[in-house]
């Protein structure tokens, strides 16, 4: 079984994934999104998507109301395809805390909902993730997937190792495999166990060869669709991995180890 760690929800799903299952993709993680590229089709309209995302990933706060409607689509997503999809709860880090703990309660009470994601604090703030953090350990020590790549800084990086060490019950899973920050990345996952790569927006095979070489338990197979084609970002990872074992649990073992599944 192949499992995309780090997929968001698009407008095309249901035939997304039956070309993903095609292409040997056999469980995706989704994750809610306030922004949707793939519907764009001409420059003006991806300009404009690309400037709502960077207000997204910059942790710039809007009003509570705006992550209602995405929560919604995806709990549509999982109630429509059982067994197909897994999701994680939407944490808006704008709000207040105890606001913020009741929004992600709710949605983690739905029985296909394993862990918290994508969180995206702004530049320099990652240790504002750990009331998530901490949240997902009262829930047992379900994963927690944090935006890794740009403008996440490297200190942010920093700061989820340091919550990764204070939380050592919760996996704490470093999205797009720490964008520029990817050789930081790699060495502190190799100092703290319970932090890990989605393998998704890898930007050197090279980088990702070696990972594999010294952390092959903590990489996570993801496409960040729609920012990634997952049967082109598979393509990717089997062409730079040649060691099966290794492969097999970048692609199967270690997500489904984190998933419970």
């Amino acid at each position: 079984m192949t499992i995309d760690i780090h997929a968001h929800v698009t407008a095309d799903l249901e035939a997304r994934l039956i070309v993903d299952q095609r292409a040997g993709i056999d469980l995706t993680v989704l994750l809610s999104t306030r922004v949707h590229p793939e519907r764009a089709r001409t420059l003006a309209e991806v300009r404009t998507e690309f400037a709502a995302l960077q207000q997204v990933v910059s942790g710039t706060a809007v009003d509570p109301a705006a992550f209602r409607g995405p929560a919604e689509e995806l709990r549509a997503a999982l109630d429509a395809h059982p067994g197909r999809v897994l999701g994680m709860a939407a944490a808006p880090l704008s709000l207040d805390e105890p606001t913020l703990i009741e929004f992600v309660d709710e949605q983690l009470r739905h029985p296909a909902m394993v862990g918290i994601g994508e969180l995206t604090p702004a530049p320099d703030a990652g240790h504002t993730i750990e009331p998530m953090v901490r949240l997902a350990d009262d829930h047992g020590g379900i994963p927690v997937l944090a935006h890794g790549f740009a403008p996440n800084t490297a200190d942010d990086l920093r700061a989820y190792a340091v919550l990764a060490r204070r939380h050592p019950r919760v996996p704490i899973i470093i999205g797009a495999f720490g964008g520029l920050n990817s050789l930081l990345a790699v060495d502190l996952a190799k100092a703290h166990p319970n932090l890990h790569l989605d393998v998704s927006s890898a930007l050197q095979a090279f980088v990702l060869r070696a990972a594999a070489a010294e952390i092959p338990a903590q990489l996570l197979f993801g496409s960040n669709t729609p920012y990634g084609v997952p049967a082109a970002a598979l393509a990717t990872l089997c062409a730079t991995i040649e060691d099966e074992p290794v492969l097999t649990a970048i692609l199967q073992d270690n997500p489904a180890r984190l998933l419970g599944r």
